[in-house]
């Protein structure tokens, strides 16, 4: 799983105006609906097509596990896109975004200077610039340390230097040992 983008996923979610669907055979019309067939939709599930028919008409009702993992994903990451783009937008041009984390944080600084690594619990609010550059990364399909390269970007600026204030001589931060990663819009 990837932790950031999850976290950036749960952070849009959180904007929605309605819950997404519960039920997998409305899940599966749904999806059905969007990609415009069942052929479709038992490609991207890896399952077969008349699998997804049952589940349309509500032949089968519970689906196992690991497709009910897969098929909530799918769902939610169709679901209310236009939702989805304003918040996008809103935390691009105006808002930003806040991360709240707890994991080991450290830099690389001029030698005489503390610079150990510790475990920090942080909320910070990172400016749009960053909150653009996470979701440009996400959307080009960066992975998960493309993602964490560009928040410890933002820590160094936001927290560390305090936006130029303080700390100039700081070269590098340290993001690593996450606990716990929540982004929120």
């Amino acid at each position: 799983m990837s932790m950031f983008g999850d976290g950036l996923d749960q952070a849009v979610q959180k904007a929605f105006t309605r819950p997404a669907p519960k039920s997998a055979g409305v899940r599966m019309r749904y999806l059905v609906k969007q990609l415009g067939g069942t052929k479709a939709v038992a490609q991207m599930l890896r399952i077969s097509q008349r699998t997804v028919e049952r589940y349309v008409k509500d032949q089968i009702k519970k689906p196992r596990p690991h497709l009910a993992a897969r098929l909530e994903r799918e769902v939610n990451k169709r679901w209310q896109p236009q939702i989805r783009a304003k918040a996008k937008a809103k935390a691009v041009a105006t808002d930003g975004i806040v991360i709240d984390t707890r994991a080991r944080l450290g830099y690389t600084a001029p030698i005489g200077s503390t610079d150990q690594d510790r475990i920090r619990h942080l909320t910070v609010a990172l400016p749009p610039v960053y909150a653009a550059r996470l979701f440009e990364a996400q959307e080009a399909g960066a992975g998960d340390a493309r993602l964490q390269e560009i928040a410890a970007e933002a820590l160094k600026e936001v927290y560390f230097q305090d936006g130029g204030r303080r700390a100039g001589s700081l070269e590098e931060v340290r993001f690593t040992d996450i606990e716990h990663l929540e982004f929120d819009l």
